[in-house]
């Protein structure tokens, strides 16, 4: 089995925002197979099943994503490799998408929760690219991240999530 979780916050007023971008995107895996979310207590997740793959959408804040993962880790006795983990990254340019395995996590807080929940740092992560506030702006990376996205912006975000869908 494999779990492939996507990062962001819960609730309505975070639901268009960039720190929401795995949201969007395993949203939209999960749209593009026809499927659809449940609510799962035990997980503190939505949780939709496809097979072999269990797509995951913690209903923690970012910060505490790491509970939702090791927990549904142990309940289907998955290794951490066999988890993908995709996230934002202010640190990639728009819309760029980068797949690794066992890097750090450059200060995400989510990333770093769920690497201190499961005692390594041996997943799979997504990361894609949600720029920087531009040099110009005085505005902080911790708020540029809480920004909405334009609607131009979400539909190229959303994309990507049509592009993952198919290796999954």
């Amino acid at each position: 089995m494999k779990i492939v979780v996507g990062l962001g916050n819960p609730g309505e007023k975070y639901a268009k925002c960039r720190h929401n971008t795995g949201f969007i995107v395993v949203d939209e895996i999960v749209n593009a197979k026809g499927l659809s979310w449940e609510k799962s207590r035990k997980l503190k997740s939505e949780i939709c099943k496809n097979g072999d793959v269990l797509f995951l959408k913690p209903q923690v804040f970012m910060n505490n994503s790491g509970e939702a993962v090791a927990a549904a880790k142990e309940f289907f006795g998955v290794n951490a490799e066999d988890i993908l983990v995709i996230h934002d990254d202010v640190d990639l340019a728009f819309g760029q998408m980068k797949r690794q395995f066992g890097a750090g996590h450059a200060g995400h807080k989510g990333v770093m929760d769920i690497m201190e929940k499961l005692g390594t740092k041996d997943f799979e992560r997504v990361r894609i690219g949600i720029g920087r506030p531009p040099a110009e702006s005085e505005i902080a990376v911790e708020n540029f991240v809480l920004k909405d996205f334009s609607s131009e912006e979400l539909e190229k975000i959303k994309k990507v999530g049509t592009l993952l869908s198919e290796g999954l």
